[in-house]
């Protein structure tokens, strides 16, 4: 080891000399262990963090799992075997990885939880997030934005509420956020849920299935909307949404007199976008999956190195066995006032794509 690492300081300081960027230190390999490629969000926070984690030096495992549990246990646990130096793992059910973890910790590998929280364990070192309550605040006050822009003067207004998937602890913090705004109009009786459907046992969406949240959308508009209107529905990701807005545009909203209903989103993906630009979502929440890797990226690093990680928050996030010291992130609102500049201003987009 110490012949190559003279080697490579000699191949380094050569091309530094030469002009040319130096030889990344091979620093170690880290296992990245991600729920799903059939969400374009998950996809870019893997290649974000596969593009950083080399830039620092470090060699990488990616591997997607396609919302499978055991796939992704296997895969963690072949990660393990391999010998990584660190895992990263975004969890499908955030309570299924205690024996995993623990046959890690036993392995000396440290673990961060990337943007939804492990659950159960107490070999869980860091997670990295975003402020996932504030995401729920910043649905619900778009939803009322709108609901006041579009449909001033038809109080009560009739909304659906819709949650993320039960075995994803975002997924409350999501709720709870944004009934932080909503329950206390529904309370005054400016609300209304003409189906009753409240509480996430209820409005739960398992795995964040965008044909679950129709078909039930579809259910609901059949069961309560037959003299009624859907002035709003609060949707916390963009997968759901569109499902969500084609079974609305399937009963005839976005048509003749039917205006679009005030519907909410999350994760800014291409087709939303889109659809806000065309008028039809109303809103979604960007989190920058650049910035969530660059944060893990330092976290890892600072671990493997011997420092002391970065973090913001010791208090939100008790994984019911310990309290994980967490940094979170903020995130963006974003509508068709600003979408230009959140999103191809940022260079998270380009403009081709959102054409």
């Amino acid at each position: 080891m110490t012949t190559r690492r003279a080697a490579l300081a000699a191949i380094s300081f050569a091309a530094l000399v030469a002009g040319v960027p130096a030889l990344a230190q091979d620093k170690g390999t880290i296992g990245i262990s991600m729920p799903t490629q059939s969400s374009s969000r998950w996809i870019s926070d893997g290649n974000s963090m596969v593009e950083q984690f080399q830039a620092a030096g470090y060699n990488t495992i990616l591997q997607y799992a396609e919302d499978d549990i055991p796939t992704q246990l296997s895969q963690v646990e072949n990660m393990i075997a391999q010998g990584v130096d660190a895992l990263v793992i975004a969890a499908i059910d955030g309570t299924t990885l205690s024996g995993a973890l623990e046959n890690a910790a036993a392995a000396g590998i440290p673990v961060i939880a990337y943007d939804r929280l492990i659950r159960d364990s107490e070999n869980v070192d860091y997670y990295a997030t975003f402020d996932n309550f504030q995401v729920g605040v910043l649905q619900a006050n778009s939803l009322v934005q709108c609901l006041q822009e579009r449909f001033p003067d038809q109080k009560p207004w009739n909304v659906e509420l819709f949650g993320g998937s039960p075995d994803d602890n975002n997924a409350y913090f999501f709720y709870d956020g944004a009934m932080s705004v909503l329950q206390p109009m529904i309370d005054a009786g400016d609300i209304v849920i003409p189906s009753g459907q409240m509480g996430m046992d209820v409005v739960g969406t398992l795995r964040w299935d965008g044909a679950t949240a129709q078909a039930r959308m579809d259910n609901i508009l059949s069961a309560n909307y037959g003299d009624k209107v859907v002035h709003g529905v609060l949707s916390p990701y963009d997968g759901l949404s569109i499902g969500i807005l084609s079974s609305l545009r399937g009963v005839g909203y976005g048509s003749g007199d039917l205006a679009w209903p005030c519907v909410t989103g999350q994760d800014a993906e291409i087709p939303s976008v889109k659809s806000i630009i065309a008028g039809e979502q109303y809103s979604t929440v960007f989190k920058d999956t650049r910035e969530l890797a660059r944060v893990t990226v330092g976290m890892v690093d600072a671990l493997l190195q011997g420092g002391e990680p970065e973090i913001n928050d010791t208090e939100t996030y008790d994984n019911g066995v310990k309290v994980v010291p967490s940094y979170l992130l903020v995130p963006v609102p974003v509508d068709a006032s600003n979408w230009e500049e959140v999103l191809i201003g940022s260079g998270y987009y380009t403009a081709e794509q959102l054409q």
